[in-house]
């Protein structure tokens, strides 16, 4: 059993679905922190000056009655709250991976289709009296004049 489980591990599958899912965490904490620190900022600021992140509905107060100013204000408090701020936060850095996802196979799947595209077709053919390249519906060698319609 433990050579079988050697050989899962060791399949080229496996390591590379291993490697993918670490390079995929390491892209989600550049993602989080794009959207948090450079796409919010100005958002926030065009909606004046408002923080996603701290924007949220307190359905109970905390120990510390509100308002909150900000989330970790409420969860101090220890207040019940729907954090719709942070939900946006994520929504965006969702669009941003899927988006991302999107550019590569979309760059994969064309370089594919490039190295699977099929061979052109001819548009020459060779004399077969002078060995010389002419075009594929010519009659006549423009070379040696031979007849090529009987050949």
């Amino acid at each position: 059993m433990f050579k079988e489980f050697k050989e899962f591990a060791m399949r080229g599958n496996v390591i590379d679905m291993a490697v993918g899912i670490v390079i995929g965490g390491a892209f989600a904490t550049i993602v989080k922190s794009f959207v948090a620190d450079v796409i919010m900022p100005p958002v926030g600021l065009l909606l004046g000056g408002v923080d996603f992140a701290n924007l949220l509905v307190v359905l109970k107060a905390g120990s510390t009655p509100g308002p909150y100013l900000t989330l970790a204000d409420a969860q101090a408090a220890g207040a019940v709250s729907i954090n719709y701020g942070v939900f946006i936060n994520s929504v965006v850095s969702f669009l941003i991976v899927v988006f991302a996802l999107f550019m590569v196979i979309k760059g994969m799947n064309s370089m594919k289709r490039e190295a699977e595209a099929p061979p052109a077709e001819p548009t020459t053919k060779e004399c077969g009296f002078c060995a010389t390249e002419i075009p594929l519906k010519a009659v006549r060698c423009p070379h040696c004049t031979a007849d090529l319609s009987a050949a």
